[in-house]
């Protein structure tokens, strides 16, 4: 799949790293509008041609697909413009800035028969690939909770708030593991660097059927954690994405109860602290396995794992969450449909 990159700030040379390490992928073209960064990703590929005009990118007949790697408030006009160029796009997260938007792009790659995948990183790393397929196949039982924190010191975003930037990720993992919009979203925050864009925030996510979700994000926090709890009936998982040797731990331990038969009013509570495995996970790129995925993809004419359908549900959770913080945490409700 030849491939060009647009964007080469925070994230883009990562991508532009693997694209041209893969043999899956070939980078063709490389584009920034900062001149001096251009020129110094460039000089690291020479083969591939380096532009400030993203239209040339699109008008290139030996593009196949373009990665996305632009500020958000970028993301609808460059996605629509590469669709309607007949090119495959991967676009970083957050997707977009609306569900609006993210209707138009899903449906216009949908009517023109291309790929558009969203740069939904960690569900290619092993660790939450083994974790999907513990809850898939019922290793865990049914989920009860999924308990996510992700804080550290920056990177202060100017354009969104602490939620579209770091709750994406979480949002991408629990949409994977869960497989459908929740029934409500509720959002506290503040704002404490001097403008509307809360750095601080608490997402609490009602599923129905006893499952519910917590997402605790910070951009002002002092140390990095990046924990992600999910608990089962009969086990519970720990991916810890700081960890280098133990990402992913499964507990059996856990609380086993049953009504008291000589009172209603009562029942019989016992713990149970068995076994914590960690399992063998293969040292994979998540970053390499998601660019290859996405050639894959593309090859296939097949709907990748983070595809558009994924990125416009969670932009519906975001944008609820959004509404929740306005109205002082109060809760929104998203339909069936997926309207809020």
């Amino acid at each position: 799949m030849r491939a060009a990159v647009v964007g080469l700030g925070y994230w883009g040379p990562n991508l532009v790293r693997n694209i041209a390490g893969s043999p899956a992928t070939e980078l063709v073209a490389l584009c920034d509008q900062d001149e001096g960064r251009l020129a110094s990703v460039g000089a690291s590929y020479p083969s591939a041609r380096t532009t400030t005009d993203s239209a040339a990118v699109l008008a290139a007949d030996d593009v196949d697909a373009v990665c996305i790697a632009t500020p958000v408030s970028t993301h609808h006009d460059l996605v629509r413009a590469a669709l309607e160029s007949g090119k495959h796009v991967l676009v970083e997260k957050p997707f977009v800035t609306s569900v609006e938007e993210a209707e138009q792009l899903v449906a216009l790659a949908r009517d023109r028969g291309l790929v558009l995948m969203l740069d939904h990183v960690f569900l290619y790393s092993p660790a939450v690939r083994r974790l999907a397929t513990a809850v898939q196949d019922g290793e865990l039982g049914d989920l009860q909770y999924i308990d996510s924190v992700r804080i550290n010191l920056g990177l202060v975003q100017h354009d969104v708030n602490v939620l579209w930037d770091l709750a994406a990720h979480d949002l991408s993992i629990i949409d994977h593991l869960v497989g459908r919009l929740p029934r409500s979203v509720s959002a506290f925050g503040e704002a404490h660097q001097g403008h509307d864009l809360v750095d601080v925030a608490y997402l609490h996510l009602d599923y129905g059927d006893g499952l519910i979700a917590s997402v605790h994000v910070n951009w002002l926090s002092p140390v990095k954690i990046r924990h992600f709890l999910v608990g089962g009936s009969r086990r519970s998982a720990l991916y810890d994405e700081l960890d280098p040797s133990e990402r992913l731990k499964i507990y059996d331990r856990g609380v086993d109860s049953t009504p008291d038969p000589e009172s209603r009013r009562r029942i019989l509570v016992s713990y149970r602290s068995g076994d914590v495995v960690a399992p063998a996970l293969e040292p994979v790129e998540p970053l390499r396995a998601m660019v290859e995925h996405f050639a894959d993809s593309v090859a296939r004419g097949a709907a990748p794992l983070s595809d558009g359908e994924q990125g416009l549900r969670v932009v519906r959770i975001l944008a609820a969450a959004d509404r929740s913080l306005a109205a002082g945490g109060a809760a929104v409700t998203l339909d069936a449909g997926g309207g809020a």
